[in-house]
């Protein structure tokens, strides 16, 4: 959105300066990448980052000051995992932004989801990096937020993921490691930290204390556990673990689980709520409410255009279905009908929410033509500090979705990073 440096990029962009980024982006993070990875970072000014990373941080806080929001939230998370031990506040969250056109025609940013929840940190960092050697960005292009440099993020990453243990008692876990895609992002913090990825239903239990087996096959005590296993997937996986997650264990959490339900898409309805509707919210009901409360009426007062209630057929071409607790864009729905709606059970509906539909500007200039981007801002909270922006992440597209599995035939799309000038 820079213009010049914009412009400076493409006319000196070489395709096997390309190829050189995928090689040494594997190298570094020690596995695969199986995600598209875009030929290009945007080129913003810094005050634009600054601006979202504060709008999130701004509604992350008021839902921990909202009992009743807490205890709705707490409300839903599923049978089994909630999970006992919780911390005082989460230790990652993400707050994802799309830019639209607002009535009087400006660009704006519109959070698209927020999720307490950690990101891809380490592979993110390597991405700017990266980005930076093997295109000759300048050094007075700068990636990390609030202040930080490349050393102070990684410290601050690190004392956010370790607390006080030694990392061999430290481990990321998540469902079948080595087959997710954001692998490489679980390699790249192991090299970093010097802790051990495990799979979750691998953790073994003596007594009230959880264990690992490392490289040697030796039983390790966990101390602090970096958790990248999502609820929903082990749902969906029909995956028993070896340990009771309501149990009180003798362990901490890093990320703890229950914040992933408790700051998530089941915010919004109620960040997007009168009176104190936060601007950069899209309007946005649940599903229940839509069909059975007043749901309809309060998506009309937010000026969202809707068709006069009609028969199964009727579409609402400006709603996106959206179940809350799934990841990765997985089971959004575009133009949903109102038979569609009423086929999800009425014990299920609370499970899902009918958000705006945001119109992507496409504000990046590429050889393929005009590109969307959404900004996600990652924020940090280690144990006896604060919430804190660190980075951006961007994916790049020019198709419904902005993920990378949705970008994958065409070029100039994917993941990507965001450059500020330094001065602002």
């Amino acid at each position: 959105m820079i213009s010049e440096l914009r412009t400076q990029f493409n006319q000196k962009y070489l395709p096997e300066n390309y190829a050189s980024l995928l090689a040494l982006l594997e190298q570094r993070c020690g596995a695969p990448v199986e995600f598209r990875i875009a030929e290009t970072p945007i080129f913003v000014p810094l005050s634009l980052l600054e601006g979202m990373a504060s709008a999130g941080a701004e509604l992350a806080r008021s839902l921990m000051a909202n009992p009743a929001y807490l205890a709705a939230a707490r409300h839903a998370i599923p049978a089994g995992y909630r999970v006992a031990r919780e911390t005082a506040h989460p230790h990652f969250l993400t707050a994802d932004f799309a830019w639209v056109r607002n009535p009087a025609g400006e660009l704006v940013p519109r959070l698209v989801e927020i999720q307490a929840f950690p990101s891809v940190y380490s592979y993110q960092a390597l991405l700017c990096s990266t980005y930076r050697e093997v295109f000759g960005l300048p050094g007075t292009l700068g990636t990390f937020l609030s202040g930080l440099t490349e050393a102070g993020y990684r410290e601050l990453f690190g004392r956010t993921v370790l607390g006080r243990h030694d990392p061999e008692n430290v481990v990321l876990t998540e469902v079948d490691p080595l087959h997710q895609k954001t692998r490489p992002d679980f390699e790249a913090t192991a090299h970093r930290l010097g802790i051990s990825v495990v799979d979750i239903a691998t953790i073994e239990t003596v007594g009230n204390k959880l264990h690992y087996r490392n490289a040697a096959g030796r039983p390790v005590p966990i101390h602090r556990i970096y958790n990248r296993a999502i609820a929903d997937e082990l749902i969906a996986r029909g995956i028993r673990l070896p340990f009771d997650l309501t149990r009180a264990w003798d362990v901490e959490w890093a990320g703890h689980p229950n914040w992933y339900f408790l700051i998530s898409k089941f915010s919004i309805p109620w960040l997007s709520r009168p009176p104190t509707a936060h601007p950069v919210v899209p309007p946005a009901v649940f599903l229940n409410d839509f069909l059975d409360g007043g749901g309809r009426a309060e998506l009309a007062t937010a000026g969202v255009p809707l068709p006069a209630p009609g028969g199964p057929g009727t579409v609402y071409s400006d709603l996106l279905l959206k179940p809350l607790f799934s990841f990765a864009g997985k089971g959004i729905q575009f133009n949903p009908t109102q038979g569609q709606l009423e086929q999800i059970p009425p014990d299920r509906r609370r499970d899902f929410l009918l958000q705006q539909r945001m119109n992507f500007v496409p504000t990046i200039e590429t050889p393929h033509g005009p590109t969307q981007a959404e900004i996600r801002v990652l924020y940090l909270w280690p144990d006896g500090g604060s919430l804190t922006p660190a980075l951006s992440l961007v994916r790049l597209g020019r198709g419904k979705m902005m993920g990378v599995d949705h970008n994958r035939n065409r070029e100039w799309v994917g993941a990507s990073a965001a450059f500020y000038p330094a001065a602002g």
